[in-house]
């Protein structure tokens, strides 16, 4: 590595951080992008740069939007008392592509994750509560990841919100263990979501 030259270097550095990329991928996405003509570059650059600054948290659901709220949130067409509950953003794209659930979601940014130091605070579910109650939800479907923090999460929010008296409920297991929500086909996000069971 110390072979390529210091701006080479720290791009393939930045890219690394990227989810799944490890020194190899970076590495061939960095020697990609010093041959793609300027324009592309400046193009990808300012795609960057343009999603940070545009998309912020929708202040009902969390999810990201260029508006507040999301167009989610004001379609009134939308089942009002049903609350979707996923871990992340790319969780609630692949439950909308699979036409299966038409309530509304709530996006926890996380899971439970005591040894990454992320515990309930971190995943706003205070604002969860205020919203079952003051929405009047009626289900809440925990559609967090079968992974051991998914559940663990899924297991939590069960007892954080059966006090309130709303109906829980939890994809049924078509989805694989270990899998993310973001990666699963549409007709097995349905088919869990159509047989799910109580919690």
């Amino acid at each position: 590595m110390k072979s390529y030259p210091g701006a080479l270097q720290g791009l393939v550095e930045q890219l690394m951080k990227l989810p799944g990329i490890g020194r190899k991928t970076a590495a061939r996405l960095a020697f990609h992008m010093v041959r793609m003509p300027g324009e592309d570059a400046e193009k990808l650059a300012a795609a960057i740069i343009n999603v940070k600054n545009r998309l912020a948290l929708c202040s009902f659901c969390q999810n990201l939007t260029e508006s507040d709220p999301c167009p989610l949130c004001r379609d009134t067409s939308r089942d009002a008392h049903q609350l979707c509950v996923v871990e992340y953003p790319a969780d609630v794209a692949s439950i909308e592509n699979s036409g299966a659930f038409k309530g509304r979601y709530f996006v926890l940014h996380g899971t439970l994750a005591p040894m990454q130091g992320l515990g309930p605070d971190d995943l706003r579910l205070e604002k969860l509560r205020r919203i079952v109650v003051e929405q009047k939800i009626s289900e809440v479907v925990i559609a967090t990841n079968p992974t051991v923090e998914g559940n663990a999460t899924a297991l939590f929010l069960s007892r954080f919100l059966q006090p309130l008296g709303v109906h829980l409920s939890r994809p049924a297991c078509g989805l694989p263990v270990g899998a993310d929500l973001e990666y699963m086909d549409p007709v097995t996000i349905r088919k869990s979501l159509d047989g799910r069971g109580p919690l």
